[in-house]
């Protein structure tokens, strides 16, 4: 979240900053050479507030599950078949009620993806597939998750991203089904997931 607030405020200040040196110091003639620079700061500024609806949901989802450490947790970019609109990868986790089910997790978004695609595709190089066999995992696969990798020494996530459970509504599966109980529904609600009781 310190992050997503220090670029944001760091975009508008490259903004005041260039305008400045522009208006200050150099004559009018030089103003075409800013255009672009003026622009792309905007530009920045603008995607940066697009950070801090998933940041504030990641901070709620952190709040409210405690993070696990998984080893090679499967995933892939192609489609799930319990998945039927279009995402961006998956992960499997098994499902609290019924460990021996496996519940798929998807990017439903490509926002800041490209870091964990690289090392989910295919032909991606060993070192980097590695990189990924530890997965810290916070949430319920039957509703929302969030996934990271460990800092250095592997104390601390990083790399969080947000994953979203998108195969209920869209092959009949009831949340009694996968075990889900008024206690669990109450607990992704604080995360904001509002499921239909069963």
């Amino acid at each position: 979240m310190f992050m997503n607030v220090f670029g944001f405020f760091g975009w508008i200040a490259a903004w005041i900053g260039l305008l400045y040196v522009l208006v200050v110091f150099l004559p009018p003639g030089f103003s075409f050479l800013f255009v672009l620079p003026l622009i792309y700061c905007t530009y920045r500024a603008v995607v940066q507030l697009r950070y801090f609806p998933p940041a504030l949901r990641m901070r709620r989802i952190m709040r409210t599950y405690p993070w696990q450490v998984l080893q090679r947790v499967p995933h892939g970019l192609e489609s799930h078949p319990d998945v039927s609109l279009k995402h961006h990868g998956w992960f499997e986790f098994p499902n609290p009620a019924h460990p021996e089910q496996r519940l798929a997790l998807v990017y439903a978004q490509h926002l800041r993806t490209e870091w964990w695609h690289r090392r989910m595709a295919p032909r991606a190089k060993p070192q980097l597939k590695e990189q990924i066999e530890s997965i810290w995992f916070a949430g319920d696969p039957r509703f929302i998750g969030l996934i990271a990798v460990g800092g250095r020494g592997g104390t601390a996530p990083r790399r969080l991203h947000v994953l979203e459970q998108w195969a209920e509504s869209r092959n009949g599966q009831r949340l009694s089904d996968w075990g889900v109980t008024e206690e669990d529904i109450e607990r992704g609600r604080r995360v904001g997931v509002y499921p239909a009781s069963s």
